[in-house]
């Protein structure tokens, strides 16, 4: 730890990149806005909406045509708002989008048709600015949306979408290493990722099977347009989760334009490129490749303290979007990460206790591979209806392999001999499809289904040399499809009071499991000021397919799968929300929820075991004859503060009280081990504009406090018998640690040349380094227990020019 701290200097190395990359001349003062206007539901063109940019001495604006696109030219560099107004439509008022001299903005607006047309109603922000409103209309409770910008902005998202989502009320960070998505207490195992709506496996380097985060994202930023992240009781389209869901969508590349990106970060190495796929044809392209940072440096003789455990990764983003005619579309996506580490316990440094990035006592060789492949197409098959259908592939292969070290009494190195073996590979084809149509103002119906057929072969086995006998954990090749349908009535009573009602079915063919599941939610404005929305939903999900094979060996050395027989886990999720819109820019949230949950695997015997409280680290749960009797339940009540960008700065403050606690097989009700009780966010950023140009100086801060883990404690007798860590069961998450607290700050200047954009940051981790505890453990070397800590003070430099 103390070395890579003192090579963190050598990071600044980054902003002396890039700098070569072009010559710069004068600055370009304007940029162009065009875009798109669609109906909310039917997403029919709307012909002759009106886009007039607000707050300049020049009235600049333009109307869509027949296909429902615009083009405002030479607005000028700087935010800018935008007002959008279409007779028999919500108007829509547009503040703070950001005009760069390197990239065209795209600005894509989704309008909602009046139910009074007598009474004007006015809705500020939108599809992509305003935190209160999703994609997904149906959401209206415990859901809101980010896009690109926000994860660009907050101090310590480092660019990646489940690290931003941190911020949000309800959600528990706390894991430096990671950034796995705690929703309220229930484990990462819960959320469902979903990509242009395909459900995904895990979208993170290093992303085990058998949980849902990661390291570091595959999904890179550059790539993301605005998508929904959504807490409890989400709507009848989304199934098979109980914690949250991640909805994830990609923006199309500029289609009459090229336009390139060249960045180096946290993530890595990166270069971008979009435009036209044919001239004049409003077909489009992007796509963005990555290497990490830390193998490029490796590879360069730079060492930032990893010694030989570098982290090596890349990934590669993109999406083709072919538009047809009658008002079609074909897009075509993906996403595809390679991950490798040597974990080299036979390498650490032994004049401390713990080793940062591995077991000192073991050489570890994590491989990973993940792609994501899919194809949609989309068309409105009259004025009201529209539909979408979309195929996809997904593949993951995660092998792991690890060799026990033997040392003399001068801790040296002798000998080694392997001690596990991984090989974990899925295979999913999936299709989906959606409709929705709008009857009139008031009534709409969204229906669709998705299939998702998995092949997967899984292989784990420890080996015990020592006494020469081997223990197969799971080893299985089969074939699972999960089938899922859904619907959704929406009707507007008024233009203040609306309700949607659905039903979620879902049949999975390993055990032939069928559940119907209601959803339900309301919403009612009162005076444009103050909303009061409710929600209710019963959520079930299949055991993760590791779990499922799990094998239980028999006295005559036969092997049975008691697993596979289990359960979907329910959840029922019940939310009361209020919003309080202070004025256009000040916004108030408060929410209360209540989750139960049952049909959890436990162990049969009496145990404080209970797979909820899995999901968040890379090794597999290899409990056996699970059965679906455990229990649980989160409660609590949140509380946002947000002052959206206006006049230089903007401010958000979130934060939770919960209780998380479940019941094993042996009856106690105990903490979960996400139980941390509270959570307390609070980001501010502050812009300066630089200089006679629109250049501008950007300081952004975020501080953090979430309530202490419970851990379980090591049994120290035991651990000293066996010569590994062995936990005192019993006293399962018993143990309450010190709170975690942490600091970041991200400076950045961003300079506007003639036709690009150049950005440079620093971001400050932890810069208080602060030491928030992460686990305990047993070393047999020094046989004591020791706290592992977490990340120390962490300089990150950023460096983005865009031409």
């Amino acid at each position: 730890m103390n070395t890579q701290i003192q090579n963190h200097k050598k990071s600044f190395i980054l902003f002396n990149f890039l700098m070569l990359l072009a010559t710069f001349s004068y600055a370009q003062n304007t940029q162009t806005v065009r875009g798109r206007v669609l109906d909310e539901i039917s997403k029919t063109p709307l012909i002759g909406v009106n886009i007039t940019l607000l707050g300049t001495e020049t009235l600049l604006g333009s109307a869509t045509d027949v296909d429902g696109f615009y083009r405002i030219n030479n607005v000028p560099l700087g935010r800018q708002t935008f007002k959008v107004s279409y007779i028999g439509y919500e108007e829509q008022i547009i503040p703070n989008v950001i005009v760069t001299a390197g990239k065209e903005v795209i600005l894509n607006f989704s309008l909602t048709e009046q139910v009074n047309q007598l009474n004007e109603i006015v809705v500020t922000a939108n599809t992509k600015e305003d935190k209160t409103a999703t994609n997904n209309d149906l959401a209206v409770v415990s859901a809101r949306s980010f896009n690109v910008d926000d994860t660009k902005r907050y101090a310590g998202a480092l660019g990646d979408p489940s690290r931003m989502a941190a911020n949000f009320a309800g959600v528990v960070g706390g894991n430096d290493s990671r950034n796995d998505i705690v929703v309220r207490g229930n484990s990462p195992i819960g959320m469902l990722w979903q990509l242009e709506g395909l459900n995904i496996p895990n979208p993170n380097h290093f992303g085990a099977l058998v949980s849902t985060g990661g390291p570091v994202s595959i999904l890179n930023n550059n790539n993301l347009d605005k998508s929904d992240f959504i807490t409890s009781a989400f709507p009848s389209q989304y199934g098979n989760a109980t914690a949250g869901v991640f909805d994830i969508r990609m923006r199309e590349g500029n289609n009459e334009q090229y336009e390139y990106t060249a960045q180096v970060g946290f993530g890595g190495f990166e270069l971008g490129a979009e435009g036209p796929l044919k001239k004049n044809s409003k077909s489009s392209f992007i796509a963005n490749y990555r290497y990490s940072t830390l193998g490029v440096f490796n590879a360069l003789g730079i060492d930032f303290g990893t010694g030989s455990n570098v982290p090596l990764y890349q990934d590669l983003n993109y999406k083709l979007s072919l538009p047809t005619k009658g008002n079609g579309k074909w897009t075509i996506f993906g996403i595809a990460g390679i991950s490798e580490i040597d974990l080299l316990g036979s390498e650490a440094d032994l004049s401390e206790d713990t080793d940062l990035y591995g077991n000192e006592n073991q050489d570890t060789y994590p491989r990973f591979r993940t792609t994501v492949t899919g194809a949609s197409y989309e068309k409105n098959v009259s004025p009201k209806t529209f539909i979408k259908l979309t195929a996809g592939h997904s593949y993951t292969d995660e092998g792991v392999t690890g060799d026990s070290l033997v040392r003399n009494t001068n801790n040296d190195v002798t000998n080694k001999f392997r001690r596990f073996e991984s090989e974990l590979t899925t295979n999913k084809l999936s299709f989906t499809g959606f409709t929705r149509t709008k009857f009139n103002s008031k009534n709409s119906l969204t229906s669709g289904f998705y299939i998702d057929y998995t092949d997967f072969s899984l292989y784990n086995r420890d080996i015990y040399a020592n006494i020469g006998r081997d223990t197969t954990r799971v080893n299985a090749k089969d074939q699972t499809t999960l089938y899922q349908a859904y619907t959704n009535w929406k009707h507007r009573f008024s233009g203040k009071f609306s309700i949607n009602a659905g039903l979620h079915a879902q049949y999975y063919s390993l055990n032939e499991q069928f559940v119907v599941e209601p959803r339900f939610n309301m919403q009612y404005n009162f005076n444009g000021k103050h909303a009061l929305s409710a929600g209710y939903g019963i959520h079930n999900q299949a055991q993760n397919i590791y779990t499922s094979y799990v094998q239980t060996k028999l006295p005559d050395n036969s092997v049975q799968l008691n697993n596979t027989q289990l359960d979907f886990t329910r959840s029922q999720h019940a939310v009361v929300t209020y919003d309080w819109n202070i004025s256009e820019v000040l916004r108030v949230k408060a929410e209360t929820y209540y989750q139960y949950l049952d049909r959890i695997p436990v162990e049969r015997n009496p145990s404080s075991f209970a797979a909820i409280n899995t999901g968040a680290s890379f090794a597999p749960s290899d409990e056996d004859s699970l059965v679906n009797n455990g229990t649980g339940r989160n409660y609590g009540v949140e509380l946002t503060i947000e002052r959206f960008f206006n006049k230089g700065y903007y401010f958000l403050i979130t934060s939770s009280l919960f209780d998380s606690e479940y019941k094993g097989s042996d009856g106690v009700k105990r903490n979960s081990a996400f139980n941390t009780q509270y959570v307390v966010n609070a980001l501010a950023g502050k812009e300066w504009r630089v200089g006679r140009k629109k250049n501008y100086l950007v300081f952004n801060i975020r501080l953090t406090t979430i309530g202490g883990k419970y851990l379980t404690p090591v049994d120290l007798a035991a651990s000293q018998q066996f010569g590994r860590t062995i936990l005192n069961e019993s006293r399962a998450f018993s143990e309450k640690q010190d709170p975690y607290f942490r600091t970041d700050l991200r400076i950045s200047y961003r300079k506007e040349y003639a036709k690009s954009t150049l950005e440079l940051a620093i971001d400050l981790q932890n810069v208080t380094n602060n030491q928030n505890i992460f686990s305990q453990s047993y070393n047999p070397r020094t046989n004591r227990i020791v706290t592992e800590y977490q990340q120390g003070f962490f300089p990150v430099p950023f460096v983005r020019f865009t031409f």
